[in-house]
């Protein structure tokens, strides 16, 4: 394996002059050195080809068992200098102080061939002084739900950490997965997780709490040096190249967190779009470059519920629920503009951004509908017509992401009859022969919209007549809305399936899928992982053989661990 080892991180920024490897607080600097700890006979269980690839490894690298060893921490390459990452962060709305990299080492910053880099790093390799009481170690099905929905997110398009290789460690975790007295032995895991910037909102809290201007003004010159160079000329570039301690022009500042909440607003309707909840939205689980970071107990949204969470630990609260990721975001961007304020020194222009952020979410949201639902044009009453949709799915248990694919197969060409009263008393009213025809027809017509969506819906008996009124007429609004475009559609060589088909995935990664491939990984068979990786690298469109990843959630996985709710544990 040949690397070209570039270790920028290191290199800018200040070290924690304490070398043992030892729970502690850390001051005055970013990281901490730390070496992985060994493992008894590592050993790879799943990789991404296509990262591979881009990382410039070969197929005899992946065979190798130097790459085993390397990617599950048991040997360094010559140039890798690891260390853990020292920020802090906000926790369930409360400041938690100094927390960082608990579980995670950073092998090292490479330069690819195109001249981007990326940092390799490993989650579940040991202890760092920033463990806490923890082990830094992590289990196998932790680690499976890590590299599976890290390689997911990617290929559907949404900005994330990528997952190079998932490496069985040899050795056993032992782990009390809902916290209930119930501990097991089980398997130790690795994944090596790979992005250009592990900097965390909480990086900038850290250094902020502690009033350290210097290692505040490192962190943030080293960010913007790092991946938003396009702020600054050339002049301003070699400046920093040469000391990193040099304060920029507080419009450089207020550019870079501009940009930060524009990536932040971006991914948030992303996240809507597919149906994903993070579950942890804790400010530092927030990616600075706007990536999805941390995949602990997140989940996939089966019937739609802008209520639920994944995560057990926020069951009550829901604090971090799947319609409330957006404004969530918001309130810690509002920490990230505090921490930064003293580099800027004005309230008003942070401020202005942050009132900006909810106006762009609601245009960037209103957009993403519109895409979902195959309409090319803005209309005046669209933000209506999407919340009485949403309205709609809440109201019985809908499968979200099947009710897309199911609607763009919906016929706008037929005949719609007028719109029905949600007080029409048709179902009970005596007819005289005469009036019989037409009710029997508007009667048809409800059975016949309910049927159609049929695969959607996991309670038949929910779906009341009232119901099929408030389908059939949300139906017939959104068949007037997209024939008014008829002119727009004809311009065009897709047809609206096509292009709902494009934002609508038919595959995601369900919670049940995962646990049944976890299950399978812990008794010795990974061609469930293998599969599912290859089913979730085109997720929209349908591959032959491959319906039992396009169907509902079982009855059996309502409520089972793993496929409903999850914990923190890993």
């Amino acid at each position: 394996m040949n690397f070209n080892f570039d270790n920028r991180f290191i290199q800018n920024l200040p070290a924690d002059k304490e070398q043992n490897n030892h729970v502690r607080q850390v001051n005055n600097a970013a990281f901490s050195f730390v070496v992985p700890t060994p493992t008894a006979s590592p050993s790879l269980v799943a990789y991404s080809s296509e990262l591979a690839d881009n990382l410039g490894l070969t197929t005899d690298d992946i065979n190798s068992t130097e790459f085993a060893n390397v990617f599950s921490g048991n040997q360094l390459l010559d140039g890798m200098q690891p260390y853990a990452m020292c920020y802090g962060g906000h926790q369930f709305g409360h400041w938690a102080g100094q927390l960082g990299d608990g579980r995670a080492i950073n092998l090292a910053e490479i330069e690819l061939a195109d001249k981007s880099h990326k940092t390799l790093q490993l989650k579940g390799a040991g202890p760092t002084p920033y463990s806490r009481t923890a082990d830094g170690l992590a289990v196998l099905r932790s680690s499976v739900r890590e590299f599976l929905c890290s390689e997911a997110m990617f290929h559907l398009g949404i900005p994330t950490t990528r997952a190079l290789s998932l490496c069985l460690t040899g050795d056993k975790v032992v782990r009390d997965m809902f916290y209930d007295g119930n501990a097991n032995a089980e398997h130790g895991a690795v994944v090596c997780r790979v992005s250009s910037s592990f900097m965390r909102f909480g990086s900038f809290q850290l250094a902020a709490s502690q009033n350290n201007m210097d290692l505040l003004t490192k962190l943030v010159n080293h960010s913007i040096l790092s991946d938003f160079t396009h702020f600054l000329d050339s002049t301003v570039t070699e400046s920093l190249n040469k000391n990193i301690a040099d304060k920029l022009s507080s419009q450089i500042y207020l550019s870079w967190f501009s940009e930060i909440c524009d990536r932040t607003c971006a991914l948030m309707v992303n996240w809507r779009r597919v149906g994903f909840v993070h579950g942890v939205m804790n400010t530092d689980n927030m990616s600075i470059i706007g990536e999805t970071i941390d995949y602990g107990p997140y989940g996939w949204i089966d019937a739609f519920d802008l209520n639920w969470t994944p995560n057990t630990t926020d069951a009550q609260n829901k604090r971090y629920c799947f319609g409330k990721q957006a404004e969530i975001s918001q309130w810690n961007l509002f920490q990230l503009a505090n921490a930064i304020y003293s580099l800027i020194e004005e309230a008003e222009p942070l401020q202005r951004l942050l009132e900006d952020y909810a106006t762009n979410y609601q245009a960037q949201w209103l957009d993403m509908m519109r895409n979902k639902l195959g309409l090319l044009s803005k209309h005046g009453n669209d933000q209506q017509l999407m919340i009485d949709l949403e309205n709609l799915l809440a109201s019985v248990e809908t499968d979200m992401t099947l009710f897309y694919r199911q609607l763009a197969k919906f016929s706008i060409e037929e005949m719609a009859i007028d719109e029905i009263s949600l007080d029409d008393p048709s179902i009970n009213k005596p007819y005289s022969a005469e009036e019989l025809c037409p009710v029997i027809e508007k009667q048809q017509h409800l059975a016949n919209d309910v049927a159609f969506f049929k695969p959607c819906y996991y309670q038949p008996a929910q779906l009341t007549a009232n119901y099929q009124q408030k389908l059939s007429n949300w139906l017939s609004k959104y068949r007037s809305r997209i024939q008014s475009e008829t002119a727009q559609q004809n311009q065009l060589t897709t047809t609206r399936a096509e292009r709902m088909n494009s934002v609508n995935p038919i595959y995601v990664l369900r919670n049940y899928l995962a646990q049944q491939a976890i299950e399978a990984a812990e008794q010795g068979d990974f061609s469930k992982i293998h599969q599912l990786q290859r089913v979730l690298q085109n997720p929209y469109n349908e591959q032959e053989k491959c319906n039992v990843y396009a169907q509902k959630r079982p009855e059996w996985a309502r409520n089972k661990a793993g496929c409903s709710m999850l914990s923190c544990s890993s």
